[in-house]
């Protein structure tokens, strides 16, 4: 039988607030352990919580953006059930009355199309702690917990079950990811447990309507590793479909190591956690001014920057969806596009996208430290438009523009990169390697004009790259014979 994939995320994203979520614990990464755990957040007897009233706003920016539906009143509710590192007992979430319902978010995939993907709902909770296991530490009798994390403040962005591969998963993670940045709402660091997500996959016989039996795959944190529990989950289930054996309900967990998901516990439903009103918190009510006043600081979102990208400087949709991954990245380009002319708009791109991107890469850099500025990229495109120097040359200037911080201009005069164009020393040079080379020079006056590349090459070689293309193609036909 034919099987049919259907994918769902639930990713909590860690509002970066400088307090947590119910109490005034610092949430700075990296601390020593237990250093920032307040009265609140190891459950005191006689401590009550207080909303974070900036956490609330950050939730509601995030409905915004994406089309949600910002419920004017909700309710923190107590999920019960055993967290070894979060010492209440219970996580204080919310559940039938979310802050937000509904939304979507738009992918752009890598063969062109569109998708929407529907969301369900968007709610605050708190996190957890964390625990540390005693074979990290050399000590394997015992585990440890640290409770800097617990209490700091998330938002759950629950998905429709739209999503219909482990690739479409990974380019909805990725663009969350953007959104999120966008907003200044999380930093969206991964590998410090900022964003993470559980994946919720079923499969289905293709054109059946009725979902099969899920399983949930916990505490995803990288692209990586989504797509490929993702992809292992898939064969898997096919595997055991095929073979007429029944697909259980449980939560399963991702070993990279092993490169398999392995058995956890078998998968709760709603209501095993017996969600109720949290009596300690009042109903949370956001006004139509507070509202109004968020709507209106929103900056300009991905989708928006990329069909403008699209519009206002002619880049193809796979060029304004790279650009526009990251807020600092298109700042970035649209100033290089600013000094070097709009006319050389995809130039800018073609060199952000290549050679830029690749610095950065390898110097694991963010966009904000690169070493060349827009107004250097700029001018180093223009020395390539004026025929001061070529392609070929503008890389080497790149790098000893990143390496030394001077303009490529300066670095292009102090070590004699210019373009030879002077017809003297072009057909010197030329006559040099035709007379190394009698008989391929024989060849080409007898048809085989493919050695012109040949020769070209030759030139370039014996000039150090310094010869106009352009005008070293012409001299070559003319000395050849046509």
């Amino acid at each position: 039988m034919k099987w049919e994939t259907v994918i769902g995320l639930e990713t909590h994203a860690q509002l970066s607030t400088t307090s947590k979520m119910f109490s005034g614990a610092a949430t700075a990464f990296g601390a020593a352990p237990n250093r920032q755990a307040c009265a609140v957040d190891i459950a005191l007897p006689g401590v009550l919580p207080v909303a974070n009233r900036e956490a609330v706003e950050k939730a509601v920016r995030f409905g915004l953006a994406v089309g949600a539906t910002i419920n004017r009143r909700s309710i923190f509710a107590r999920k019960n059930y055993f967290y070894p590192d979060l010492p209440k007992g219970y996580q204080i979430s919310q559940y039938e009355e979310p802050i937000c319902r509904g939304g979507e978010v738009r992918l752009l995939l890598k063969n062109g199309a569109e998708r929407r993907v529907r969301l369900t709902r968007i709610h605050m909770e708190e996190d957890a702690g964390k625990l540390i296991h005693g074979e990290e530490l050399g000590d394997p009798r015992h585990s440890y917990v640290d409770f800097n994390r617990a209490g700091v403040p998330l938002l759950e962005i629950v998905t429709e079950p739209d999503l219909k591969s482990p690739e479409e998963a990974e380019a909805f993670l990725r663009k969350l990811r953007t959104l999120v940045r966008y907003l200044g709402i999380c930093d969206g660091n991964m590998q410090e447990g900022s964003l993470r997500c559980d994946a919720n996959i079923s499969l289905r016989p293709a054109g059946s309507e009725k979902l099969g039996a899920k399983v949930e795959i916990k505490n995803i944190n990288s692209f990586r590793n989504l797509r490929r529990a993702l992809e292992y989950e898939e064969v898997r289930q096919r595997g055991a479909l095929d073979a007429g054996r029944a697909i259980e309900q449980e939560t399963r967990l991702w070993n990279d190591a092993q490169g398999a998901t392995l058995a956890m516990r078998s998968k709760e439903y709603a209501h095993d956690y017996r969600y109720f009103p949290d009596p300690d918190l009042v109903p949370l009510a956001v006004g139509r001014e507070w509202l109004e006043k968020v709507r209106a600081q929103l900056p300009e979102l991905p989708d928006a920057k990329r069909e403008r990208f699209q519009r206002a400087y002619g880049l193809p949709a796979y060029d304004a969806e790279v650009l526009t991954e990251e807020r600092a990245l298109a700042d970035y380009y649209e100033e290089a596009v600013s000094a070097a002319g709009k006319g050389r708009a995809k130039q800018v791109s073609n060199w952000v996208m290549g050679e830029v991107l690749r610095l950065l890469n390898e110097r694991k850099l963010g966009i904000e430290a690169c070493p060349v500025t827009p107004g250097r990229l700029a001018q180093l495109i223009g020395l390539i438009e004026d025929g001061t120097i070529s392609g070929t040359i503008a890389k080497t200037v790149f790098e000893k523009t990143a390496q030394s911080g001077m303009d490529p201009a300066a670095i292009v005069d102090a070590e004699g990169l210019r373009q030879i164009t002077d017809t003297g020393a072009l057909d010197a040079a030329i006559a040099k390697v035709l007379a190394a080379h009698p008989k391929e020079a024989e060849a080409y006056k007898g048809g085989r004009k493919q050695l012109l590349g040949f020769f070209t090459g030759q030139v370039m070689k014996a000039t150090q790259g310094k010869a106009n293309p352009q005008a070293l193609q012409a001299a070559l036909k003319e000395k050849l014979g046509g």
